[in-house]
């Protein structure tokens, strides 16, 4: 293994990684707060309504590429691994001119679907629909850059070149809502707002494909094609494609149901505390995108490793993800209440704590899903997905009809739980792990549910203050003194005495 292997999976890198990919989805967040209410007053409930369309839009454009950004990152990860560098440029322009092929026709789709989408299937105003179909066509101009860009990023990625990606991200995920806002001052119309972003996404296209050219200079001698590596690329894309249709699916159709089943109303009172615990994803996903490449190089070079990195993954979902959800899940009556009302408060609380804790176990499934997309098995998490998604939708439906939007939640813990179980099961297929660390990750995973369960029966204000000042007392202790190793203890406090020493 040649000391450049090493770093691309050496533990200090990859947590700079993880904080940096933070930073890059956390901070557009932040700017949304600040500029969603200012859109919404100066452009109008209507025109808004079709710039969300127009968000939306660009960020599920990516699904034109049918999993083959995700491929190349695997693929190039893999021979990184196994030193196999002179076979890297061909494959990297095999998968760029299929993305840009698939660019090409999902643009050409997307601008013959635009006028039907504008006056038959979209309640778009009179009076808006000539500004939304320029709108829609400007959309569809941009799909070949959006797809192309998923290759691009990829390449970084497996190269763990994730500040540079989010160098460019943090601006681009700031344009995404401060652009709009910019071309206020100039018109009210849809179409220079809507001009901005696409401007923004076709500089970071530009942005991407420089880095990509100076991080690879081989690729401008070793243009071609690699046949024999189309059927890889395809392969693994459409097994990714069919996770990412069939996992929004399981993700939002449930409210759908309660439209139908229960009410509106009902929606708003099950899809707040929704929106509002998933944000939590985002911790295993800046995580995951690291670890994506790392477990993929990993594999090819040391299958040890690779285990550590997959237990050491759960572990740190797992120290960060639980005193968050018990705070939620402990004060979730008195959070909504401050947040909202006490209406709010009285008919969400529930929902808000079974989420949380389904949330907390879908996000340590999140190491076991990546992982086996990694080691060049996508198809076994699509299969399993396609397996869950119609018993999902009977137990989701059953339950609906019982125990309302209580049932709902019910029903997605008992599939996240199920699937969390399912997916541990198979990753330890492909790269067994000793009984001890099975039984540890078990246990701890337990203790933290029973806690859990604890802080939903405490009643005074008084006793869930000392229930969660005691309980993180311990878990600090525990976390320190027992999960945390003597290296990563010593990383913790050299960054503290740094920092001290800084300040």
């Amino acid at each position: 293994m040649t000391d450049n292997q090493k770093n691309l999976t050496e533990g200090r890198r990859l947590a700079r990684n993880v904080i940096w990919n933070l930073i890059g989805i956390g901070s557009p967040l932040l700017v949304a707060v600040v500029a969603i209410p200012i859109l919404i007053k100066e452009l109008g409930t209507e025109r808004f309504g079709i710039l969300t369309l127009a968000w939306m839009a660009v960020g599920y454009f990516n699904l034109f590429d049918f999993g083959l950004g995700r491929a190349l990152t695997q693929l190039v990860a893999d021979k990184l691994g196994r030193n196999q560098n002179e076979e890297i440029p061909r494959l990297i322009w095999t998968a760029m001119i299929l993305l840009l092929g698939l660019g090409i026709i999902g643009a050409l789709i997307a601008a013959l679907l635009s006028p039907m989408l504008v006056s038959s299937i979209l309640k778009i105003p009179e009076k808006l629909q000539v500004e939304t179909l320029t709108v829609f066509y400007l959309l569809a101009a941009s799909i070949p850059f959006v797809v192309s860009s998923t290759g691009l990023w990829g390449i970084l990625e497996a190269h763990q070149r994730f500040f540079l990606i989010n160098i460019v991200r943090i601006p681009l995920g700031i344009c995404t809502f401060m652009g709009p806002l910019a071309a206020l001052a100039f018109s009210h119309s849809l179409v220079p707002v809507v001009a901005v972003l696409i401007v923004a996404r076709l500089v970071s296209w530009s942005i991407a494909v420089f880095l990509c050219l100076h991080l690879r200079p081989d690729l401008r001698h070793s243009f071609g094609i690699d046949k024999t590596q189309i059927k890889q690329l395809i392969n693994f894309g459409g097994w990714m494609t069919v996770t990412n249709l069939v996992g929004p699916l399981m993700t939002h159709l449930d409210r759908f149901f309660i439209g139908s089943v229960v009410s509106m109303t009902a929606v708003a009172y099950y899809a707040t505390p929704y929106e509002m615990v998933t944000r939590l994803w985002l911790i295993p996903g800046a995580l995951m995108g690291v670890m994506f490449p790392a477990f993929t190089t990993s594999l090819a070079q040391d299958k040890k490793h690779a285990l550590n990195l997959f237990n050491r993954s759960v572990i740190y979902i797992f120290l960060v993800l639980f005193p968050i959800v018990l705070i939620l899940v402990t004060f979730a009556h008195e959070g909504l209440t401050l947040w909202l009302n006490r209406e709010f408060a009285d008919n969400s609380s529930l929902v808000l704590q079974l989420l949380a804790v389904g949330v907390f176990i879908n996000c340590l499934a999140g190491v076991p899903f990546g992982f086996i997309q990694s080691a060049g098995r996508p198809d076994i998490t699509a299969k399993l997905h396609l397996l869950e998604l119609p018993l999902y939708l009977l137990i989701l439906w059953w339950l609906l009809n019982i125990y309302g939007i209580i049932g709902a939640a019910i029903a997605w813990l008992l599939r996240v739980s199920a699937d969390t179980v399912l997916q541990f099961f198979l990753a330890y297929r492909i790269l067994p792990a000793s009984l001890s660390s099975k039984i540890n990750q078990l246990t701890m995973t337990a203790a933290a549910l029973l806690i859990m369960a604890l802080g939903t029966v405490t009643q005074t204000l008084m006793m869930k203050g000392i229930f969660i000042l005691l309980t993180l007392l311990t878990f600090t202790i525990t976390a320190w003194f027992v999960i945390l190793n003597r290296k990563e203890r010593n990383t913790i406090l050299n960054y503290l005495h740094s920092k001290i020493i800084s300040i």
